[in-house]
């Protein structure tokens, strides 16, 4: 789940007219958390070795206080080691969540409907977003201390899925208008910092943010 080299976003990244959200969230550039090329027995270890070591260092000081220098006291390595394997601090933190992650994102790519193939798109729709919360309340601590700085916020690989399948499930869904800038606004309502700030500081219960997201769809689909 690392961030990605700025691009221009191609026809395969924004999906086709007539695309199912499968396919167009099957694109290359969007791979699931973590997804990396096969490694060597040794540099598995090594890998596994460094985030159990991150694993116990959240244990003990919270996310907040994770940093690769940590890390590589922690597992006896240098730290060059630590940033060649996971790049900066926000891959390391999203290598933490990468099976939450990689479930999360197959519950709505490959699991039974209505959130995964099979239902109609705005059914599909409806269970993405109260999904979504739920995996972003979960998850909360990690999600936040590995937020990109703003002008990033867009570019990981995750979030450009997630903009990627609200596309073409609002294409699927016929609503009409751009479907792409739809999705962005549909998007800005499953954000983390946002989760935080009305659930933390507004006192807000999560059911009532999962309300607001089915109004929303409703508004957008008119249904």
């Amino acid at each position: 789940m690392r961030s990605v080299t700025p691009t221009a976003p191609s026809d395969d990244e924004q999906g086709h007219p007539g695309q199912t959200a499968e396919q167009a969230a099957g694109q290359p550039l969007l791979p699931l958390a973590g997804q990396t090329p096969p490694m060597r027995a040794d540099a598995a270890r090594n890998r596994t070795r460094l985030l159990e070591a991150a694993a116990r260092l959240v244990a003990e000081r919270g996310p907040e206080h994770l940093t690769m220098e940590a890390v590589a006291a922690a597992a006896s390595v240098g730290k060059g080691t630590v940033f060649r394997r996971f790049g900066d601090r926000g891959g390391l933190l999203m290598a933490l969540l990468d099976h939450s992650e990689r479930l999360y994102q197959e519950s709505f790519l490959t699991g039974p409907p209505p959130l995964g193939p099979g239902a109609p798109p705005v059914r599909r729709l409806e269970e993405f977003g109260v999904a979504t919360l739920r995996h972003l309340a979960a998850h909360r601590a990690l999600l936040l201390a590995a937020e990109p700085e703003a002008c990033r916020r867009f570019e990981p690989p995750p979030r450009r899925l997630v903009l990627t399948h609200l596309t073409a499930l609002l294409r699927e869904a016929d609503v009409g208008g751009d479907a792409e800038l739809l999705a962005h606004t549909l998007a800005s309502h499953l954000d983390v910092a946002l989760l935080h700030h009305l659930t933390r500081r507004r006192g807000m219960p999560l059911d009532r943010l999962e309300a607001g997201w089915l109004d929303l769809v409703a508004r957008v689909t008119r249904t």
